[in-house]
């Protein structure tokens, strides 16, 4: 069971009595208009970030993946073997499954 924590807060009565219409359950209904703002929240900071990325990432999301790999470093050229790569292909209800199957 997740650990809960008392808090107080104070609203308008008329917000009160319209929640209380809808939900007998005041703490229940609190808890999940909290989450639902942070969802939202964190939703619309990823899209502002999306807006004006990190002029890092910017440079990254430019690059093509040959681009990338070309400008790693000599030592690290085996991390990959495209060469020996297993194709696959997303499978609606499987997820990634062999291309060859």
């Amino acid at each position: 069971m997740a650990m809960m924590e008392r808090v107080t807060v104070t609203l308008p009565i008329e917000l009160v009595e319209r929640i209380d219409r809808l939900e007998r359950n005041r703490s229940r209904f609190m808890a999940e208009a909290a989450e639902h703002e942070l969802v939202r929240r964190l939703h619309e900071g990823l899209l502002r970030s999306l807006e004006a990325p990190h002029a890092e990432a910017a440079d990254l999301a430019d690059d093509s993946l040959a681009d990338w790999g070309a400008s790693l470093p000599v030592e690290e050229e085996q991390l990959v073997d495209i060469a020996t790569g297993t194709p696959v292909r997303w499978v609606l209800g499987q997820g990634w499954t062999d291309a060859a199957r």
